[in-house]
């Protein structure tokens, strides 16, 4: 029996290159369909939110990744379900193939100061801003 109160647990990636972050759009027949979000996905019970990042990146993007550091979790309250986002800060491996679009309807490196002006889903928000905060300062 699952206890309704406990968050969903949740991993995504922000993949990082040169100054820009993948972004991957909803199908329009999904929870949330067009928004623009992170790749990641559900932790499966027994897996760490590292394998699970792992597994999910594989399944969505094809892509291999290195985790570079974790961000704090958030917990964001929809109307039909609770999440906690849990976010990594990735790079594609070295051979990794180049990232393609199994479950999303598109994929597009963002510059990372764009990135609050697409259309996100409200649990993503925190944690571009943790992100862009995170940043070294350019001056």
């Amino acid at each position: 029996m699952s206890d309704r109160s406990l968050p969903l647990r949740v991993v995504c990636a922000l993949i990082e290159r040169d100054g820009h972050v993948l972004m991957a759009q909803r199908p329009a027949n999904k929870h949330l369909g067009g928004k623009w979000e992170f790749p990641g996905g559900k932790i499966e019970p027994g897996e760490t939110p590292e394998a699970a990042l792992h597994r999910e990146l594989v399944e969505e993007l094809g892509v291999t990744i290195d985790i570079a550091r974790p961000l704090a979790p958030h917990t964001h309250t929809y109307p039909t379900v609770t999440i906690e986002l849990i976010p990594f800060v990735v790079r594609l491996t070295a051979g990794s193939p180049a990232p393609q679009t199994h479950e999303h309807a598109a994929l597009r490196w963002v510059p990372s100061a764009e990135l609050l002006s697409l259309d996100l889903p409200e649990a993503d928000i925190p944690i571009i801003t943790d992100y862009l905060a995170s940043l070294p300062k350019r001056n």
